[in-house]
């Protein structure tokens, strides 16, 4: 992508943050001056999903689209975190805070701020806004940084259903809305594709309104240990912070596993790591790089943005090679057939 940049990244949190009141309303929010460098300062407001920073998968790879910009811009950050159970309007108020603090670009990153990025992007119509994983809301101002999930998931569903002794296979999905199911879709049907007569044990943490599923590790570990039981032993999540559960499950019952979002392989524990086949990438931080660097230019576009395996925004990780390098070849061959349109991805 691109590489030899240099950066400079300023973090704000608590105190240490001055709250200005240059960019309310419908005045136009700064984007500040140099420091000194000749480079230009945007002030970055990041506003994350349940999780928050540290999730090691969603929100992380959120925040790592930000250190990747390396090229003209300073950044001066303000990221805040959503809590269990906030309404709506606590979101509303997270993103008024930002944008009229005079952070611009301003990033949610996740489809529970579509509702409340609606009617604060018509309050500051020279604020840029992003909404990662959400098409609904549309504004001149507003980018929507959505992904092809099921492509990526397909893949890592081939792997499961390819490196399964058992014949049987898990999904733990942390709750069940759309957008995870678009994951369930793609695993199964990639895990049928690789090998027909696979069984697919899938279970979601939590349902409807209920969004603790994707920030609960205890419950993630529960269920993996219950599909481990039930004779799985390769389990994919779609479960944030849940995941974490998977993974020590895992280590526990010595089953595989498969990460999502970021290569989860990288930032597990080391009794963790042999058993993570791989990792569905999604390229949250490519997204981010690349809206926070037309925002800093100038040229960010409103609309969506796809991000699929054409353009490498969605794909899997390879860097547990002992345990990926014999299906390797049949995943990248899937790759170019979906890419080619040879293989059609359901949604659903």
């Amino acid at each position: 992508m691109r590489r030899g940049l240099r950066i400079s990244l300023v973090t704000l949190t608590g105190a240490a943050l001055t709250l200005g009141a240059s960019a309310c309303g419908g005045k136009k929010a700064t984007t500040g001056g140099d420091a000194g460098d000749g480079k230009k300062t945007v002030k970055v407001g990041l506003a994350y999903d349940i999780g928050g920073r540290g999730d090691k998968s969603f929100n992380d790879a959120a925040y790592a689209g930000l250190q990747r910009v390396k090229s003209t811009l300073n950044l001066e950050v303000k990221d805040i975190e959503a809590t269990k159970g906030e309404s709506d309007n606590d979101k509303v108020q997270r993103l008024e805070l930002l944008a009229k603090s005079g952070y611009n670009p301003v990033i949610a990153v996740g489809f529970a701020y579509a509702g409340p990025l609606g009617k604060v992007a018509k309050n500051h119509p020279n604020t840029k806004f992003a909404i990662v994983d959400d098409s609904s809301v549309t504004g001149p101002n507003v980018t929507n940084l959505v992904f092809a999930e099921e492509q990526g998931s397909f893949l890592v569903g081939a792997a499961a259903a390819l490196k399964s002794k058992t014949g049987k296979i898990g999904f733990i999905g942390g709750v069940d809305t759309p957008l995870i199911k678009k994951f369930e879709a793609g695993y199964t049907a990639g895990a049928k594709h690789a090998k027909p007569d696979i069984k697919i044990d899938v279970k979601y943490i939590s349902r409807g309104t209920d969004f603790s599923g994707f920030s609960d590790p205890a419950k993630g570990k529960t269920v993996a240990e219950g599909q481990y039981d039930g004779g799985a032993d390769v389990i994919y999540h779609a479960a944030g912070l849940s995941g974490v559960g998977l993974f020590q499950a895992a280590a526990a019952k010595q089953k595989y596993a498969i990460g999502v979002d970021s290569d989860q392989y990288q930032t597990a524990e080391a009794a963790q790591k042999p058993l993570i086949i791989t990792s569905m990438l999604k390229r949250v931080d490519t997204a981010v790089f690349d809206f926070v660097k037309a925002a800093g230019e100038g040229t960010a576009k409103s609309g969506p943005i796809t991000f699929d395996l054409k353009n490498d925004g969605v794909g899997y990780s390879t860097a547990n090679a002992a345990e990926i390098k014999d299906v390797q070849a049949k995943l990248d061959e899937y790759k170019q057939q979906i890419i080619s349109g040879a293989i059609t991805v359901p949604t659903k």
